[in-house]
């Protein structure tokens, strides 16, 4: 299987970093492609399988928090029902199993992180500071520690680069009217997957949320709990005092770095073995949430 880099559909609307996005009219087609961004910079090459795999994912917990907080979610672009009424009976196999129709939305620009663990840029700015984002934190919690209550850290959602907000900041930049529904439904949201990802072995460390508004209502917008936009662990090996292993394209940094790469110039292509090892912590995430194996 060869990656899927370029899409290159009619009435093209936007195209992301992973996700290209289409037009139809009364609806969007969002497409995961293969490409792999580390460190803000494009790959040379894809992981073959991962846009397929992360739509999956989305889509998966789309349909299960919908009823608890609504989302852009219709439906997957090869189901029947959806292609037939969206016109996309012809949209080819390689495209359509990974690509999910949604409503458009007026986006947020604000991302909401929700952190239940102390790690990553948190457990940076911890040491330096013994506090993250405004909140005043015990001097004494180690690293991939639980929190007693997950903490809230929204940023801004900018193409420059995003900046934290403290509470205070997200707030008066918003409103009390959007701010404080964003942070009852990140919270709400992450509760809930939370709790289902400890039913299967895994720890949500932390995670974020994308929203817009659909017919002036708060939505759900964009990829939802996928290992792009969430640090999940294995249950069992976690141990707090260390960094843990993660179920993401960490393994894809860690190996730039090993290269000696500056991050500045063009990046080296990922060996066969890094692109495997990769592909195999996705297929685990979906494994392990929906009991099933995922062929492509």
């Amino acid at each position: 299987m060869e990656s899927l880099l370029e899409t290159n559909l009619d009435n093209p609307f936007h195209k992301g970093k992973v996700r290209d996005t289409y037009d139809l009219g009364n609806a969007l087609l969002m497409v995961t492609t293969d490409r792999v961004s580390a460190y803000d910079v494009m790959l040379p090459e894809g992981i073959p399988g991962r846009g397929i795999v992360l739509s999956e994912i989305s889509a998966l917990w789309l349909r299960y928090t919908g009823a608890a907080v609504p989302n852009h979610f219709i439906g997957m672009a090869y189901e029947p029902n959806v292609a037939k009424e969206f016109g996309l009976e012809t949209l080819p196999d390689d495209i359509a199993t990974r690509a999910m129709v949604v409503k458009k939305a007026e986006r947020i620009d604000v991302e909401c992180i929700v952190r239940g663990y102390i790690t990553g840029s948190a457990w940076a700015e911890y040491k330096k500071n013994q506090s993250v984002q405004g909140y005043d934190l015990p001097d004494n919690l180690e690293e991939s520690q639980k929190f007693d209550e997950p903490l809230f850290t929204p940023t801004t959602k900018e193409d420059t680069g995003d900046m934290p907000l403290t509470i205070e900041e997200f707030w008066e930049s918003l409103g009390g009217n959007i701010a404080w529904p964003l942070e009852e439904h990140s919270q709400t949201l992450y509760s809930q997957a939370t709790e289902f990802a400890e039913s299967v072995g895994l720890i949500l460390a932390d995670t974020k949320f994308e929203y817009g508004f659909i017919d002036g209502k708060i939505h759900v917008i964009d990829e939802l709990l996928t290992p792009d936009s969430s640090r999940y662990w294995d249950a069992e090996s976690y141990s707090p005092g260390t960094s843990q292993p993660s179920f993401d394209k960490q393994i894809v940094r860690d190996w730039l770095t090993s290269t000696g790469w500056d991050k500045k110039s063009k990046p080296p292509t990922p060996t066969q073995e890094v692109k495997d090892l990769t592909i195999e912590q996705y297929l685990e995430v979906y494994k392990r949430l929906t009991g099933k194996e995922l062929v492509f």
